[in-house]
């Protein structure tokens, strides 16, 4: 269940950043962290952790 949270949550970054036509370093900065670990998040390569999702949800929902 966690990982097909973690896929959703990507999606939606990725849905997010095409409509809103927003680069990585754009929404990294937004989301204060940094384009490397937007990377691996979005890659699904590490968690998010729970603060960083919240963070990320508040933006992207």
């Amino acid at each position: 269940m966690m990982a097909e949270q973690f896929s959703t949550l990507a999606e939606e970054i990725i849905n997010y950043q095409k409509k809103n036509d927003m680069p990585d370093t754009a929404l990294a900065f937004n989301l204060h962290i940094s384009v490397e670990r937007l990377h691996n998040i979005k890659s699904m390569e590490s968690e998010p952790t729970p603060d960083e999702k919240r963070t990320i949800e508040s933006l992207v929902r």
